[in-house]
């Protein structure tokens, strides 16, 4: 089993320059000092055994993103605090951003409240984009051979609707590769996700 870091945050120290893009999952590891491997698709099968996880939000745990055909490497989110059973907030790196974005609204729009599918802030004090899928919450502390359970079922949240369903289906999110080729950008569709295009 790999080492597991407990009250090991930086979360107030400055880590990247203007000029430099941290990469979420660089950012994630620094952010939490989780010690897992791989590209931000690869953290939830590879947390297993090593730290715990569950689709119950708490703070300094890791929301893991699915992948998808718009971030087939997945993406990864560090929880900083929890709103309400349907709204947390959260750092992240690397999300249609060349920075950091700290105090980002995600908000639950699955229907059974397991936080499967969910909805990103557009900016501080913007709507919500497209739902994204993701697994669930990975947490700073070991395996103990179960998953974590939210017990709280909210009413699903009242938003604008999506410029994109994402969701997608799930054997389509994990057959997506690393290399996958570059698509052109249809600028017709609102762009709220990350933009993988920044280097």
């Amino acid at each position: 089993m790999g080492p597991v870091h407990h009250g090991y945050y930086h979360r107030h120290v400055r880590v990247a320059s203007a000029a430099h893009v941290i990469q979420c999952v660089a950012f994630a590891k620094w952010d939490t000092g989780m010690d897992l491997s791989g590209n931000a698709r690869d953290w939830w099968g590879r947390a297993a055994g090593t730290y715990e996880r569950g689709n119950r939000p708490e703070s300094d745990s890791v929301l893991a993103f699915r992948a998808n055909e718009r971030m087939p490497l997945g993406h990864v989110a560090v929880v900083s605090g929890t709103v309400d059973s349907r709204t947390i907030v959260i750092d992240q790196s690397h999300w249609n951003s060349r920075g950091i974005a700290r105090d980002v609204e995600v908000k639950d729009v699955s229907e059974n409240n397991d936080w499967t599918a969910v909805r990103v802030q557009l900016g501080h004090g913007g709507g919500f984009g497209s739902i994204y899928p993701t697994h669930g919450f990975i947490y700073p502390r070991a395996d103990r051979g179960e998953l974590v359970a939210n017990v709280t079922h909210a009413a699903m949240p009242s938003l604008d609707p999506p410029p994109a369903d994402l969701r997608g289906r799930r054997h389509e999110a994990e057959t997506e590769v690393a290399e996958a080729p570059a698509r052109p950008i249809d600028l017709s569709i609102p762009f709220d996700g990350p933009n993988r295009g920044l280097r």
